[in-house]
């Protein structure tokens, strides 16, 4: 596959800056952190089976800089800090939301200690921000700006995912689509679109195109959040590493859940019935529920606005003017976010 041998290409180039980040650690921290990356297992051996993650953030930033006429390695210093950001908020996110797996194996908090994981997390985001400060030349500046305002987006996103699990289903105080638009380009979104953007910013690209770029990396984070969404409800948890129906337990507000919600009938009053509770679903009745919201297109809704956001992000690349190769590589990722199992 194409996708898979571009995301193998961008993980090569970018991994030994993501080891050498990592190794200015403290020794603890950096073990947790190996760890997180799937390098290593608890013990700080190393881990010849650890997942080391699909790698997409780091891929965009590569082909950001690629797209704007600019050499791969320019990209390294961006495609390390999402990386470092991005397992930062997944070490953080995991505790908020008590996932105890993580790729199949025990989430940092569970292996390790809450505190433990939280420091590592920070660890890594102090990381993140000085791999981009110390960048030789003029656009260090520009590209920690960038990575500045993503930052600050994450924590608005992840604020509003973790408020409107204790918010009603429906009636009156009940979130909409716009709303979980809002939180997805947020919480999901900004950092696609930064990895895009600090490509073309450490590529010396033109600020029209950055910005473009980046919305057109904002797009394809609302179509990941679909996916992602989807697989929470239906994902395969040994594809996924993560307990079947976990979104549903926690009461996540997600894509599929709002579709279905909108419908009307029989399975639409069920739906509703069965989300009234205050306690969390069990087993049996979190099997009922994904079966109602599939039944009243919960699902297909959410593949549609996942292609939706595809399309304007596609749209957006044509916008801009970029090599004809890495413009080609970039739309071969979008199909694989959109067709992903994991």
């Amino acid at each position: 596959m194409a996708s898979a041998r571009v995301l193998e290409r961008c993980r090569a180039l970018v991994r030994p800056a993501l080891v050498e980040a990592v190794g200015t650690l403290h020794p603890w921290t950096g073990e947790m952190a190996a760890y997180a990356l799937g390098w290593s297992d608890t013990t700080g051996a190393a881990d010849s089976g650890g997942s080391q993650g699909k790698g997409v953030r780091q891929a965009l930033a590569v082909l950001g800089a690629e797209a704007v006429g600019a050499d791969d390695t320019k990209a390294v210093p961006g495609a390390v800090a999402v990386e470092l950001v991005h397992t930062f908020s997944l070490l953080h996110d995991d505790i908020m939301d008590g996932d105890a797996l993580r790729r199949q194996r025990p989430a940092v908090w569970k292996a390790y200690g809450t505190g433990p994981a939280v420091l590592t997390g920070d660890a890594l985001l102090a990381q993140a921000v000085t791999t981009l400060a110390e960048v030789p030349g003029r656009h260090a500046a520009a590209a920690v700006r960038c990575l500045c305002r993503t930052l600050n987006d994450l924590v608005y996103g992840q604020a509003q995912d973790l408020r409107f699990e204790r918010l009603p289903w429906y009636g009156p105080g009940a979130i909409g689509p716009k709303q979980y638009r809002s939180m997805a380009e947020h919480k999901t979104g900004a950092l696609l679109g930064c990895a895009l953007a600090l490509g073309a910013i450490l590529g010396g690209a033109p600020d029209r195109t950055v910005t473009t770029l980046e919305r057109a990396g904002r797009h394809l984070g609302l179509a990941f959040q679909a996916v992602d969404d989807i697989l929470g409800i239906w994902g395969d948890p040994a594809v996924t590493g993560k307990p079947v129906h976990a979104d549903l337990r926690r009461g996540k507000k997600t894509y599929p859940m709002l579709a279905a919600l909108a419908g009307e009938g029989r399975a639409a009053h069920e739906l509703a019935v069965l989300l009234d509770p205050p306690q969390p679903l069990d087993h049996e009745a979190a099997a009922r529920v994904a079966a109602l919201v599939e039944e009243l297109g919960g699902r297909t809704a959410t593949r549609d606005e996942a292609r939706r956001h595809l399309d304007t992000a596609r749209g957006a690349l044509r916008d801009a003017s970029l090599t004809h190769t890495a413009a080609q590589q970039l739309d071969r990722l979008f199909t694989y976010v959109l067709d992903r199992t994991v």
